[in-house]
């Protein structure tokens, strides 16, 4: 198919099943979206960790190391995907320093700061138990509507991948989501997850991506993003007020929202 023949098969909701039929400019988008989602697991992965055996209890200590486990197996299975275009799996795992951080006082925004494409918020550190079980909720329900989007790909390996990994990722985000809501039990532990959540959801929220991003119409295109980044930032944020208000902590006097 030539470009026109092939932007009106994907209007029409054509699917593709194979790196011989997709043309150059759909590839180069295709594969950057799965280098994101490759690099943002094992980016993530690496942050938690770290945090295994900061965790009290034994529960804990597990729940991290299957989230660290299964964040790999997500990595390795999307990279697996990427094969036929060229990547080795293996070589990549070992581009880049997936653990490396920067100073936690900094505010990246959308300042790309490595040669690895995992979304910023996988460049800042953790600080502890807590900081984990709040950063794991809020990038967690993002990733969720997120990974929706790639689920509705129009490339259908990653699709059907995506489906299948989804509730693995929904998993992680509910267990954690449990053992944040027994520390919050605690009203003594509020002030600690509010300075949590304070310093996570504008660096989570940035996640999402510019409202005016440039990227985005041609793989609405490509049938490769169908929601615009402010319409699932604004989703987002609806279920975090949700998620708060069951947590029961207040944030009225630890504003979040960025600028």
């Amino acid at each position: 198919m030539d470009d026109a023949a092939f932007l009106e098969y994907l209007e029409h909701s054509g699917r593709l099943t194979s790196p011989d039929n997709v043309t150059p400019a759909y590839r180069r988008e295709l594969l950057r979206l799965m280098a994101g989602f490759v690099d943002s697991e094992l980016a993530g992965a690496a942050g938690f960790a770290g945090i295994i055996n900061q965790a009290p209890t034994l529960s804990g200590r597990r729940l991290m190391a299957r989230m660290v486990l299964e964040k790999i197996c997500h990595a390795e299975r999307v990279l697996t995907l990427m094969q036929p275009f060229g990547t080795d799996p293996d070589l990549y795992a070992g581009l880049h320093r997936w653990e490396k951080r920067v100073d936690r006082s900094e505010d990246l925004r959308n300042e790309r700061r490595s040669a690895d494409m995992r979304l910023n918020v996988f460049h800042y550190p953790l600080s502890g138990w807590l900081d984990a079980l709040v950063m794991n909720l809020l990038m967690g329900e993002a990733s969720m509507i997120q990974l929706e989007e790639l689920a509705g790909s129009s490339y259908q390996p990653l699709s059907d991948t995506i489906s299948e990994i989804m509730p693995v990722e929904e998993s992680h985000l509910q267990a954690g989501l449990h053992k944040l809501r027994c520390l919050a039990s605690d009203e003594t532990r509020h002030g600690e997850i509010r300075a949590s959540f304070t310093y996570w959801f504008p660096r989570v929220e940035t996640s999402f991506g510019s409202d005016e991003s440039p990227r985005f119409e041609p793989l609405r295109r490509f049938g490769l993003r169908h929601k615009a980044n402010r319409e699932l930032r604004a989703n987002w944020s609806q279920v975090m007020d949700s998620r708060l208000i069951e947590l029961g902590v207040d944030m009225s006097i630890a504003p979040m929202h960025s600028q």
